[in-house]
Protein backbone atom coordinates (compact mmCIF):
# COMPACT_ATOMS: atom_id res chain seq x y z
CA UNK A 1 0.00 0.00 0.00
CA UNK A 2 1.30 3.44 -0.96
CA UNK A 3 1.85 6.08 1.66
CA UNK A 4 -0.77 8.60 2.19
CA UNK A 5 0.15 11.56 0.31
CA UNK A 6 1.42 14.59 1.84
CA UNK A 7 -1.60 17.34 1.47
CA UNK A 8 -4.02 14.47 2.98
CA UNK A 9 -5.82 16.24 5.31
CA UNK A 10 -5.01 13.52 7.94
CA UNK A 11 -1.33 13.02 7.23
CA UNK A 12 -0.98 16.97 6.84
CA UNK A 13 -2.38 17.82 10.51
CA UNK A 14 0.65 15.42 11.59
CA UNK A 15 2.93 17.18 10.17
CA UNK A 16 1.70 20.57 10.80
CA UNK A 17 3.35 21.18 14.03
CA UNK A 18 6.90 20.43 12.64
CA UNK A 19 6.07 23.03 9.86
CA UNK A 20 4.86 25.81 11.75
CA UNK A 21 8.32 25.31 14.42
CA UNK A 22 10.01 25.70 10.93
CA UNK A 23 8.20 29.00 10.76
CA UNK A 24 9.65 30.41 13.66
CA UNK A 25 12.92 29.36 13.28
CA UNK A 26 13.07 31.07 10.50
CA UNK A 27 11.52 34.23 11.65
CA UNK A 28 14.22 33.97 14.38
CA UNK A 29 16.87 33.61 11.89
CA UNK A 30 15.74 36.33 9.84
CA UNK A 31 15.80 38.57 12.97
CA UNK A 32 19.04 37.78 13.97
CA UNK A 33 20.62 38.33 10.29
CA UNK A 34 19.00 42.06 10.63
CA UNK A 35 20.15 42.95 14.07
CA UNK A 36 23.47 41.67 12.88
CA UNK A 37 23.50 44.08 9.49
CA UNK A 38 23.00 41.62 7.22
CA UNK A 39 21.22 42.36 3.62
CA UNK A 40 18.93 39.39 2.58
CA UNK A 41 19.30 38.91 -0.91
CA UNK A 42 17.77 36.60 -3.45
CA UNK A 43 20.25 35.27 -6.00
CA UNK A 44 18.84 33.51 -9.30
CA UNK A 45 18.99 29.66 -9.62
CA UNK A 46 19.21 29.57 -13.34
CA UNK A 47 23.05 29.44 -14.07
CA UNK A 48 25.47 28.53 -16.90
CA UNK A 49 27.03 26.26 -14.42
CA UNK A 50 25.51 24.29 -11.56
CA UNK A 51 29.24 24.31 -9.89
CA UNK A 52 31.76 22.65 -9.84
CA UNK A 53 32.53 19.79 -7.92
CA UNK A 54 33.01 16.54 -8.91
CA UNK A 55 30.27 14.56 -7.10
CA UNK A 56 27.52 17.39 -7.08
CA UNK A 57 24.91 16.70 -9.59
CA UNK A 58 22.81 19.72 -10.84
CA UNK A 59 19.95 19.33 -13.08
CA UNK A 60 20.15 20.41 -16.80
CA UNK A 61 17.56 22.47 -18.48
CA UNK A 62 17.44 24.40 -22.09
CA UNK A 63 17.00 28.65 -21.94
CA UNK A 64 15.57 29.46 -25.24
CA UNK A 65 15.75 32.85 -26.18
CA UNK A 66 14.05 35.10 -28.29
CA UNK A 67 15.72 34.01 -31.78
CA UNK A 68 14.28 30.04 -30.82
CA UNK A 69 18.24 28.83 -30.41
CA UNK A 70 18.39 26.87 -27.24
CA UNK A 71 21.32 27.39 -24.86
CA UNK A 72 22.31 24.64 -21.77
CA UNK A 73 21.89 25.84 -18.25
CA UNK A 74 21.29 24.26 -14.79
CA UNK A 75 19.34 25.00 -11.71
CA UNK A 76 22.20 25.82 -9.05
CA UNK A 77 23.84 23.40 -6.49
CA UNK A 78 24.21 26.69 -4.19
CA UNK A 79 23.76 30.51 -4.56
CA UNK A 80 27.65 30.44 -4.21
CA UNK A 81 28.89 32.01 -7.60
CA UNK A 82 25.94 34.54 -7.84
CA UNK A 83 26.47 35.82 -4.12
CA UNK A 84 30.40 36.08 -4.50
CA UNK A 85 29.66 38.05 -7.66
CA UNK A 86 27.62 40.51 -5.32
CA UNK A 87 30.78 40.77 -3.07
CA UNK A 88 32.45 41.81 -6.31
CA UNK A 89 29.73 44.80 -6.91
CA UNK A 90 30.22 45.41 -3.04
CA UNK A 91 28.38 43.94 -0.76
CA UNK A 92 29.49 43.14 2.48
CA UNK A 93 27.39 41.34 4.52
CA UNK A 94 24.96 39.12 2.72
CA UNK A 95 22.57 36.17 3.30
CA UNK A 96 20.05 34.34 1.32
CA UNK A 97 17.57 31.52 1.91
CA UNK A 98 17.79 29.57 -1.55
CA UNK A 99 16.18 27.15 -3.21
CA UNK A 100 18.84 24.71 -4.39
CA UNK A 101 19.19 21.83 -6.35
CA UNK A 102 20.90 18.42 -6.10
CA UNK A 103 20.76 15.24 -8.75
CA UNK A 104 21.16 11.53 -7.10
CA UNK A 105 20.36 12.56 -3.47
CA UNK A 106 17.04 11.52 -2.10
CA UNK A 107 16.74 9.90 1.68
CA UNK A 108 15.90 10.49 5.26
CA UNK A 109 18.67 13.48 5.15
CA UNK A 110 18.29 14.80 1.33
CA UNK A 111 15.67 15.99 -1.07
CA UNK A 112 16.58 17.00 -4.59
CA UNK A 113 15.16 20.62 -3.92
CA UNK A 114 16.22 22.01 -0.11
CA UNK A 115 16.71 24.57 1.10
CA UNK A 116 20.22 26.62 1.87
CA UNK A 117 20.67 29.79 4.00
CA UNK A 118 23.63 31.15 3.14
CA UNK A 119 25.75 34.20 4.21
CA UNK A 120 29.15 35.72 4.22
CA UNK A 121 31.27 38.22 6.01
CA UNK A 122 33.84 40.65 4.29
CA UNK A 123 36.77 41.27 5.94
CA UNK A 124 36.02 38.89 8.66
CA UNK A 125 37.59 35.75 9.64
CA UNK A 126 36.28 32.62 9.14
CA UNK A 127 36.16 31.42 12.77
CA UNK A 128 33.79 34.29 13.33
CA UNK A 129 31.13 31.95 11.17
CA UNK A 130 32.03 29.15 13.96
CA UNK A 131 29.66 31.71 16.70
CA UNK A 132 27.12 32.09 14.04
CA UNK A 133 26.49 28.50 13.92
CA UNK A 134 26.43 28.86 17.75
CA UNK A 135 24.03 30.88 17.76
CA UNK A 136 21.56 29.50 14.57
CA UNK A 137 21.13 26.18 16.70
CA UNK A 138 20.16 28.07 19.80
CA UNK A 139 17.71 30.32 17.96
CA UNK A 140 16.32 27.16 16.28
CA UNK A 141 15.79 25.57 19.79
CA UNK A 142 14.04 27.89 21.18
CA UNK A 143 12.09 28.44 18.46
CA UNK A 144 11.19 24.99 18.26
CA UNK A 145 10.33 25.06 22.03
CA UNK A 146 12.80 22.42 22.48
CA UNK A 147 16.07 21.91 24.68
CA UNK A 148 17.55 19.63 22.81
CA UNK A 149 18.67 18.96 19.24
CA UNK A 150 17.21 15.07 18.08
CA UNK A 151 18.46 12.92 15.48
CA UNK A 152 17.73 8.62 15.20
CA UNK A 153 18.16 8.71 19.05
CA UNK A 154 21.23 10.95 19.55
CA UNK A 155 20.49 14.42 21.34
CA UNK A 156 23.17 17.45 21.24
CA UNK A 157 22.64 20.43 23.17
CA UNK A 158 21.98 23.41 21.21
CA UNK A 159 23.09 25.99 24.34
CA UNK A 160 26.13 24.38 24.84
CA UNK A 161 29.64 25.58 23.19
CA UNK A 162 30.93 23.63 20.27
CA UNK A 163 33.70 21.56 19.97
CA UNK A 164 36.42 22.40 17.85
CA UNK A 165 38.07 19.45 16.36
CA UNK A 166 40.83 19.49 13.38
CA UNK A 167 40.36 16.89 10.79
CA UNK A 168 43.59 15.20 11.75
CA UNK A 169 42.97 14.96 15.12
CA UNK A 170 39.46 13.69 14.42
CA UNK A 171 40.63 11.19 12.19
CA UNK A 172 43.54 10.16 14.69
CA UNK A 173 40.95 9.98 17.87
CA UNK A 174 38.56 7.94 16.03
CA UNK A 175 40.44 5.61 13.32
CA UNK A 176 44.14 6.21 14.56
CA UNK A 177 44.89 7.09 11.47
CA UNK A 178 48.09 10.18 10.83
CA UNK A 179 46.33 12.26 7.81
CA UNK A 180 48.40 14.87 7.58
CA UNK A 181 51.73 12.61 6.81
CA UNK A 182 49.43 11.56 3.63
CA UNK A 183 49.16 15.24 2.99
CA UNK A 184 51.31 17.83 0.78
CA UNK A 185 51.61 21.96 1.11
CA UNK A 186 51.44 21.90 -2.94
CA UNK A 187 48.10 20.15 -2.93
CA UNK A 188 48.91 16.70 -3.76
CA UNK A 189 48.28 13.77 -1.31
CA UNK A 190 49.66 10.16 -0.97
CA UNK A 191 46.86 7.57 -2.22
CA UNK A 192 48.78 4.47 -1.21
CA UNK A 193 50.30 5.86 2.19
CA UNK A 194 46.43 6.43 3.25
CA UNK A 195 45.12 3.18 1.70
CA UNK A 196 47.82 1.07 4.20
CA UNK A 197 46.93 3.30 6.94
CA UNK A 198 42.86 2.61 5.97
CA UNK A 199 43.10 -0.99 5.88
CA UNK A 200 45.51 -0.86 9.00
CA UNK A 201 42.01 1.07 10.96
CA UNK A 202 39.59 -1.99 9.49
CA UNK A 203 37.95 0.09 6.75
CA UNK A 204 37.68 -1.66 3.19
CA UNK A 205 39.62 0.22 0.69
CA UNK A 206 40.28 -0.46 -2.81
CA UNK A 207 43.40 -1.16 -5.25
CA UNK A 208 42.43 1.84 -7.28
CA UNK A 209 40.56 4.01 -4.83
CA UNK A 210 41.64 7.47 -5.09
CA UNK A 211 42.88 9.14 -1.41
CA UNK A 212 40.01 11.50 -1.99
CA UNK A 213 37.11 8.47 -2.06
CA UNK A 214 39.32 6.81 1.07
CA UNK A 215 39.40 10.08 3.23
CA UNK A 216 35.34 10.04 2.78
CA UNK A 217 34.98 6.03 3.56
CA UNK A 218 37.04 6.89 7.00
CA UNK A 219 35.21 10.04 7.70
CA UNK A 220 31.75 8.33 7.22
CA UNK A 221 32.40 5.17 9.46
CA UNK A 222 34.86 6.19 11.69
CA UNK A 223 34.59 9.49 12.01
CA UNK A 224 30.88 11.66 11.41
CA UNK A 225 29.42 8.64 13.57
CA UNK A 226 31.02 10.70 16.75
CA UNK A 227 30.62 14.08 15.99
CA UNK A 228 28.38 16.08 17.46
CA UNK A 229 26.76 14.13 20.83
CA UNK A 230 26.29 15.97 23.38
CA UNK A 231 27.22 19.14 21.77
CA UNK A 232 28.14 20.58 18.38
CA UNK A 233 31.25 19.61 16.73
CA UNK A 234 32.71 22.29 14.48
CA UNK A 235 35.31 19.82 12.49
CA UNK A 236 37.79 22.35 10.97
CA UNK A 237 40.90 22.41 9.16
CA UNK A 238 40.29 19.94 6.27
CA UNK A 239 42.58 19.13 4.04
CA UNK A 240 43.93 21.72 0.63
CA UNK A 241 43.04 18.28 -1.55
CA UNK A 242 39.00 18.72 0.05
CA UNK A 243 38.80 22.42 0.17
CA UNK A 244 38.48 23.64 -4.09
CA UNK A 245 36.37 26.79 -2.63
CA UNK A 246 39.08 27.72 0.36
CA UNK A 247 42.21 29.38 1.14
CA UNK A 248 45.05 28.08 2.35
CA UNK A 249 45.51 28.33 6.40
CA UNK A 250 48.34 30.59 6.94
CA UNK A 251 50.31 28.48 9.27
CA UNK A 252 50.09 25.16 7.52
CA UNK A 253 49.65 24.86 3.54
CA UNK A 254 48.37 21.39 3.75
CA UNK A 255 45.61 22.31 5.52
CA UNK A 256 42.20 24.91 4.43
CA UNK A 257 40.29 27.60 5.97
CA UNK A 258 37.41 25.11 5.93
CA UNK A 259 34.87 23.57 8.60
CA UNK A 260 31.71 21.76 8.92
CA UNK A 261 29.58 21.55 11.60
CA UNK A 262 28.09 18.61 12.96
CA UNK A 263 24.76 17.92 15.78
CA UNK A 264 23.72 14.47 16.16
CA UNK A 265 26.26 12.53 13.55
CA UNK A 266 24.74 14.79 10.72
CA UNK A 267 26.43 17.66 8.91
CA UNK A 268 24.51 20.72 9.11
CA UNK A 269 26.72 23.73 7.34
CA UNK A 270 29.82 24.48 5.48
CA UNK A 271 32.24 27.09 6.33
CA UNK A 272 35.23 28.54 4.44
CA UNK A 273 37.74 31.46 4.25
CA UNK A 274 37.21 32.06 0.63
CA UNK A 275 39.63 31.62 -2.06
CA UNK A 276 40.21 34.66 -4.19
CA UNK A 277 42.60 33.56 -6.30
CA UNK A 278 41.26 33.45 -10.01
CA UNK A 279 43.66 31.11 -11.13
CA UNK A 280 44.19 29.06 -8.66
CA UNK A 281 40.90 28.40 -8.65
CA UNK A 282 40.44 27.56 -12.14
CA UNK A 283 43.07 24.98 -11.87
CA UNK A 284 40.92 23.89 -8.67
CA UNK A 285 37.56 23.76 -11.37
CA UNK A 286 39.43 21.91 -13.66
CA UNK A 287 40.81 19.05 -11.62
CA UNK A 288 37.44 18.82 -9.80
CA UNK A 289 35.88 18.84 -13.70
CA UNK A 290 38.58 15.93 -14.50
CA UNK A 291 37.98 14.12 -11.75
CA UNK A 292 33.99 14.36 -12.57
CA UNK A 293 34.60 13.17 -16.21
CA UNK A 294 36.56 9.71 -14.91
CA UNK A 295 33.92 9.50 -12.57
CA UNK A 296 30.92 10.21 -13.96
CA UNK A 297 31.46 10.35 -17.85
CA UNK A 298 30.05 14.12 -17.93
CA UNK A 299 31.42 17.60 -16.87
CA UNK A 300 30.00 20.90 -16.13
CA UNK A 301 31.00 24.46 -17.98
CA UNK A 302 33.46 26.87 -15.90
CA UNK A 303 31.13 30.45 -15.24
CA UNK A 304 34.10 32.55 -16.62
CA UNK A 305 32.10 35.45 -15.10
CA UNK A 306 32.13 34.04 -11.71
CA UNK A 307 35.91 33.79 -12.42
CA UNK A 308 36.39 37.16 -13.43
CA UNK A 309 34.07 38.61 -10.28
CA UNK A 310 36.32 36.30 -8.51
CA UNK A 311 39.37 38.26 -9.20
CA UNK A 312 38.00 41.68 -7.66
CA UNK A 313 36.23 40.03 -4.75
CA UNK A 314 37.43 41.01 -1.65
CA UNK A 315 38.64 39.01 1.40
CA UNK A 316 35.89 37.16 3.07
CA UNK A 317 34.28 33.91 4.83
CA UNK A 318 31.45 32.32 3.95
CA UNK A 319 28.70 29.53 4.69
CA UNK A 320 26.34 27.07 3.37
CA UNK A 321 23.83 25.82 6.28
CA UNK A 322 21.48 23.05 5.65
CA UNK A 323 17.95 25.06 6.70
CA UNK A 324 15.55 21.68 6.27
CA UNK A 325 17.75 19.85 8.37
CA UNK A 326 18.38 22.47 10.86
CA UNK A 327 14.88 22.08 11.25
CA UNK A 328 14.93 17.99 11.60
CA UNK A 329 16.67 18.36 14.15
CA UNK A 330 15.23 21.00 16.15
CA UNK A 331 11.71 19.26 15.56
CA UNK A 332 13.11 15.58 16.13
CA UNK A 333 11.84 14.92 12.58
CA UNK A 334 12.98 11.41 11.14
CA UNK A 335 12.57 12.56 7.39
CA UNK A 336 13.91 15.80 5.71
CA UNK A 337 10.27 15.51 3.99
CA UNK A 338 8.60 16.02 7.05
CA UNK A 339 9.75 19.60 7.30
CA UNK A 340 9.50 20.92 4.01
CA UNK A 341 5.62 21.94 3.21
CA UNK A 342 5.69 20.41 -0.25
CA UNK A 343 8.01 17.73 -0.56
CA UNK A 344 8.99 16.45 -3.60
CA UNK A 345 7.41 13.46 -5.39
CA UNK A 346 8.37 10.61 -4.09
CA UNK A 347 8.92 8.97 -7.60
CA UNK A 348 12.21 10.26 -7.39
CA UNK A 349 13.51 7.45 -5.47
Amino acid sequence: MSQTPWWSPSRHADRRPALLARARIQAALRGWLTDHAFLEVDPVALQVSPGNEAHLHGFATTAIGNDGAGVPMYLHTSPEFAMKKLLAAGETRIAAFAHVWRNRERGPLHSPEFTMLEWYRVGEDYTVLMQDCADFLRLAATAAGSSVLRYKGHACDPFAAPERLSVAEAFQRHAGIDLLVTCNADGSTDAEGLRAQARAAGIKVGDDDTWSLMLSKVLVEKVEPHLGHGRATILDRYPMAEAALARPAPDDGRVAERFELYACGVELANGFGELTNAAEQRLRFEAEMEEKSRIYGERYPIDEDFLAALAQMPAASGIAMGFDRLVMLATSAPRIDDVIWTPVSDQIA
